[in-house]
């Protein structure tokens, strides 16, 4: 299997979901050169997974912060694309399973992190999605943590949503990205959702206890990361 590196850097939100979706959709035509693609948001984007709602989001306060918001081709819930960078993999699953894709690319984001002197760890539980999403902070994706998504000092420093696509010859492709944060703007996610002003302030303060960010976690780790494009 064959590898691609691509960096696209800095593009609109309906940009990045768009050369996301050709890369993927290469292979489901029968493509076997698979993909690792970075890229940033400008400007910058909120973005929700493919079943939620629109009206979750308060439009007119996007529109006049300058924010895209745009509907990832994957699942989850609505992020604010900020200060990050943002990572996508285009690859055949061949027999893996999702949790296996999962579990693997997760692997490689926490090495790549530990490399900057990061300590980096998979989380290992997994919450009860149907009770998690009666709370109207769940409409924010970081304020939980799937089983083996990327955390430090238990705290999470990577969301990531995945989708698969059959392909012609009945072997699946999957499209998995997410976004490594590089500080605390994406916290911000709540001035632009839908809520009361106490709800508001409750996904603040749940992403303010439950995230981080390299900023935080690592001078060296910050630097490197916002050398790209």
């Amino acid at each position: 299997m064959a590898w691609q590196f691509v960096n696209t850097g800095y593009q609109s939100g309906s940009e990045n979901m768009r050369v996301d979706g050709e890369l993927v959709q290469t292979l489901t035509t029968g493509g076997d050169e698979c993909f690792v693609r970075v890229y940033g948001w400008s400007p910058w984007a909120v973005s929700l997974g493919w079943n939620q709602s629109l009206e979750a989001i308060e439009l007119e306060k996007t529109a006049r912060a300058g924010i895209d918001v745009v509907r990832r081709p994957t699942g989850g819930r609505a992020i604010l694309h900020a200060d990050e960078l943002t990572y996508s993999v285009a690859m055949v699953a061949d027999s893996k399973s999702v949790a296996g894709v999962y579990n693997e690319i997760s692997r490689a984001l926490v090495g790549g992190l530990r490399l900057l002197g990061v300590r980096a760890v998979l989380e290992r539980s997994q919450p009860n999605f149907p009770g998690l999403y009666r709370s109207p902070s769940s409409v924010a994706c970081f304020v939980s943590s799937a089983r083996h998504e990327v955390k430090i000092d238990g705290k999470k420093i990577v969301g990531s949503a995945q989708r698969r696509y059959a392909r012609e010859d009945g072997r699946e492709a999957v499209l998995q990205h997410g976004s490594i944060l590089l500080s605390r703007e994406h916290r911000r996610l709540g001035e632009f959702l839908r809520l009361s002003d106490q709800q508001k302030r409750t996904v603040k303060e749940e992403l303010e206890a439950r995230t981080t960010d390299l900023s935080t976690v690592s001078t060296r780790g910050r630097y490197i990361f916002t050398r790209f494009p």
